[in-house]
This record gives C-alpha cells, sequence and structure tokens, in this order.
C-alpha cells in the first residue's frame, strides 16, 4: 500500500501586531489628543529634517495613512478649512478622501510653514541639497522613523504601519463606527478592517459591556420579581 506524503501544516496568517505596542505608543503617545511627552516629540530633532519627520508621525497616526500614501500627497492634496486629506492613489490605486482632526493639523502648520520657503510639489520633499524640493524617498524616510523610536527609547523594531493600526484602534475606542474606520483606512473588505482592531484586549471589553445601560424594551413578566 502505497503512502501518501504528509502534507505540511500551512501556516496560519501572521496576525498584524496590537495598536498598542510600546513602539507606536512611545513614539507618538497616542492618547486621546493630549500632548506627548517632550522626550519623545523631540526624537524627530529640531531641525527642519525633524520637522519635516514628526509632521510624517502625525499624517501616519492621525489620519491613518500608509507611508507610501502620506509621501505621494502634493501640497494641493490637503483642504485645512474642510479638514480633509485626498489621496490620489491608495492601495489598487484607488483614490479616496480622509479626514483629520484639528489638533493633528496644527501640528502640521510648523512644517507648512517650511514648506512654502521650497520650490512647489509634494508635500514631503527634500530640504537640503541638488535634489531641494524633489519628493522624499521610502527608505529614507522609514530610516529616520527607525532612529527616532531608537531615541524615543523604543527597543523593538518599529514600522511605521504600526501607526496606522493605532489610529484604527483609537477611532474604535472612540465609539466611531467600523464601518467609517473602513472608509478612512481604505480597506476594500470589512474583515481586514477588523483584524486592526485586535489589539484591543479582553479588559477592555469587559469594562465596555459592564457598563451598558439597562435595557430599553419592556422586561418579560417573568423576568419580573415578584413583591
Amino acid at each position: 500500500m502505497q503512502r501518501r506524503a504528509l502534507r505540511k501544516p500551512r501556516r496560519g496568517r501572521t496576525r498584524p501586531r496590537s495598536s498598542r505596542s510600546p513602539q507606536s505608543e512611545r513614539l507618538a503617545h497616542a492618547n486621546q489628543g493630549k500632548l506627548p511627552p517632550k522626550s519623545q516629540l523631540r526624537a524627530a530633532g529640531d531641525s527642519a529634517e525633524g520637522v519635516r519627520l514628526r509632521s510624517i508621525i502625525v499624517v501616519l497616526w492621525r489620519a491613518g495613512l500608509r507611508i507610501s500614501e502620506a509621501l505621494a500627497l502634493s501640497e494641493t492634496d490637503l483642504d485645512p478649512i474642510r479638514g480633509s486629506l485626498l489621496v490620489r492613489h491608495g492601495k489598487g490605486d484607488k483614490r479616496r478622501e480622509v479626514g483629520m482632526d484639528r489638533w493633528a493639523w496644527s501640528h502640521l502648520d510648523p512644517w507648512l510653514e517650511l514648506r512654502r520657503e521650497l520650490p512647489v510639489g509634494r508635500l514631503f520633499c527634500v530640504v537640503r541639497g541638488p535634489t531641494r524640493g524633489r519628493p522624499c524617498a521610502t527608505a529614507g524616510i522609514r530610516a529616520q522613523l527607525h532612529h527616532a523610536a531608537a531615541v524615543a527609547g523604543v527597543r523593538r523594531r518599529f514600522a511605521p504601519h504600526q501607526l496606522r493600526h493605532a489610529h484604527a484602534v483609537e477611532m474604535s475606542r472612540e465609539g466611531i463606527s467600523l464601518i467609517v474606520i473602513q472608509r478612512q483606512l481604505g480597506h476594500a473588505d470589512l474583515a481586514i478592517t477588523s483584524r486592526y482592531l485586535r489589539g484591543i484586549d479582553s479588559t477592555e471589553i469587559i469594562a465596555a459591556v459592564h457598563e451598558r445601560p439597562a435595557p430599553m424594551v419592556p422586561a418579560d413578566p417573568l423576568m419580573v420579581p415578584r413583591r
């Protein structure tokens, strides 16, 4: 009797890291819009490149953009009055408009002031040298983010995508519907968005359910205790 070759067990899909990881919390201190500690705010440095990097962190964190989407933004894609950013080429080359809160816009202002002195073009551009005004290289910005994370005291490897995960979890905690979060992140499938929210731990779930108000519908007569 011929034996069948045993198949290797399929590896499960790697789950995104929890948005409550020390990496994203220590670098951006996602705490309901409160200012991060100065040591973390200044982890990027005070140079023009540092101001640019802090603005990139703000856009990744508070608008939930992918790093490729953030670096593809042009100056004309911003609408501070409406509080919106236009993503022209999202995943799958899809176009979408996203929102960003007032706190984030106020922290983007220092870079916008510097940006006015540079040639017109991409929002996040090179600030010095012969390529001044040209788009930033993704690899270079990733390296700067990793360096800033190390300066802020992050021991484990930091991935910019963790700020996008933090954005999703924070909006969920604020009571924003899953559909809105899905549209904000540009997910084609709601299941992908739900995976982003796995960072919510059981303690939060128990506390949320425990604090539910009494039912509004009339109670069944059998459930009413006799006097």
